[in-house]
Formats: structure tokens, sequence, C-alpha cells
């Protein structure tokens, strides 16, 4: 099992943020790109935060996007579309969205509209 499995997603949400932030993109942005993948509305992704879930959880209890195989490309050198473990995967694609609205791509892009 690798160490982010068990990581809670608060833990690494700042860094998100701070990663859009930089760039000139805000934290609600960044809240509706998490939302489009995850399925969690701004109430149960608070929640998810203040409780510590873990990926894990935090995926086990997302109803992820249908359009989340559109997501495409790669993140720190690995093709997300081809990492085998389901869990691992969808990691990356949040990686990978957070990365293209840090990069600037349009919003209806990044959430594959």
């Amino acid at each position: 099992m690798h160490r982010i499995f068990t990581a809670s997603v608060a833990s690494v949400y700042p860094h998100y943020v701070t990663k859009v932030e930089k760039k000139g993109r805000t934290k609600a942005e960044l809240d509706e790109v998490i939302s489009w993948l995850t399925g969690f509305d701004e109430a149960e992704l608070g929640r998810r935060l203040t409780d510590g879930t873990t990926f894990e959880e935090f995926f086990a209890a997302a109803t992820l996007n249908p359009n989340a195989s559109l997501i495409t490309g790669s993140v720190c050198g690995v093709r997300v579309q081809d990492v085998e473990d389901p869990l691992m995967q969808k990691i990356r694609y949040l990686d990978k969205l957070v990365d293209e609205l840090a990069k600037g791509k349009a919003m209806e892009k990044v959430l594959r509209g």
C-alpha cells in the first residue's frame, strides 16, 4: 500500500490551495474541481477535510464523475490513464486537475465540459 493512501486529504489540501493561488486561481475554483471529480458538495468536502479523512476513505466515499476517464496526461512523469491501481489513478486524476487549474487552463476544459 502506498503511503499516500493513508495520508489525510487535509494534509495535502493546503498545498493544492497554495499551488493554485500562486498562479492566480482561487480556493473556490479548486473546490469546484474537487467537487466535479468526487461528487462532494462544499459541506461534504469541508467535513472530509475536518474529519481527517484519508485518501483511501475519501475516494471510497466519492462518486467519481463519469467523465473522469477523459483526464489524460502526465503527473510527475506518470501518465494518469496508464496507472493500474484504481485508487492511485483517482489520486493522480486529482493531481492532474489541480495542475491544469494552476496552469491557467479554462475551467470548462479542466472540467471536461
